[in-house]
């Protein structure tokens, strides 16, 4: 499994705490055992043959379904059941109040929150690594169920004595004329896709500020030292710093869809018990028909 996420004999050994010969005399007899070559290797190259894509999978599978019956054992001789949930930013205000509703109601089931991006999400999900994510749904995998819970009005964080500020709000056409902030595209491919395509639709690409953060704080440093804007949904507004202020982007209006995210074939009575706190909650707070800022009400995606 590590060789086959590494596609390298070296770091794969390292991880795996064995010398480099070790590891390749393993896979030999793998390949043997199963009639299969599972790698293509070369001097510089390495990458799975379509047997070892279709061996990983399932082998991912049967892990994961492995990790699952420890925890339905453990959870019948009374040991405290856990959910691994995935959040992208702990700036991000969906995943606590969600958390908190199935607190309320779980008071002894123990929560563990890993801090990821959408794609990453994803793959943990798949590999049973996490029970629960939260994100935009719309390039996930087959093996990923999903949830429309929130349709979050973005907007954008600038300095308070930035011009936009003076405003209620902020037209999209105006971004045209500063640097913009996008998350690394390796996080966050859905969000950086969605703030682009909502430039696009009114005749620009944005001009992208030439640098990397890895938290909303971060960002938000960046500006209130007046380096750039970051566009983030309603949700984020908190992680503004002081002197910073988040102004809601308009002409169009736009809202982000976050969904719920699970394994498809888990039907287990924590994922199910989020699912149904969030439905609670999303009624509660008007999620998905939130009150617009200004002008029409007029979603880009639900």
């Amino acid at each position: 499994m590590t060789l086959a996420e590494e596609l390298h004999f070296g770091r794969a050994a390292e991880r795996e705490h064995i010398v480099q010969s070790a590891l390749s005399q393993q896979l030999q007899r793998l390949e043997r055992e199963l009639g299969v070559r599972l790698l293509e290797r070369s001097t510089h190259h390495v990458q799975l043959t379509r047997a070892g894509v279709a061996f990983l999978a399932e082998a991912r599978r049967v892990l994961a379904q492995a990790e699952r019956a420890v925890t339905a054992a453990r959870r019948a001789d009374g040991e405290a059941a856990a959910l691994w949930v995935g959040i992208v930013d702990a700036s991000y205000d969906s995943m606590p109040q969600i958390l908190r509703q199935v607190q309320q109601h779980y008071p002894n089931l123990e929560i563990h929150q890993i801090e990821a991006g959408v794609p990453e999400q994803f793959k943990l999900l798949v590999e049973g690594r996490l029970d629960i994510g939260l994100g935009r749904a719309s390039l996930a995998p087959a093996e990923i169920a999903s949830e429309l819970v929130r349709l979050d009005p973005l907007g954008v964080l600038v300095a308070e004595d930035h011009r936009f500020a003076a405003g209620a709000s902020v037209p999209v056409a105006a971004l045209a004329t500063e640097p913009l902030l996008l998350g690394e595209d390796d996080r966050a491919p859905e969000f950086n896709q969605f703030v682009v395509e909502l430039c696009r639709s009114v005749g620009f690409t944005p001009t992208l500020y030439h640098g990397t953060v890895q938290s909303m704080q971060a960002a938000a440093e960046l500006v209130l030292q007046r380096r750039c804007v970051v566009s983030v949904p309603s949700s984020c507004a908190q992680a503004a710093l002081p002197g910073v202020t988040w102004k809601p982007l308009v002409e169009p209006l736009s809202r982000y869809p976050w969904s719920l995210l699970w394994r498809m074939d888990d039907q287990s009575e924590y994922v199910q018990a989020v699912r149904s706190c969030t439905r609670v909650l999303a009624q509660e707070l008007s999620w998905l028909n939130p009150t617009a800022p200004q002008g029409e009400d007029r979603p880009s995606e639900s």
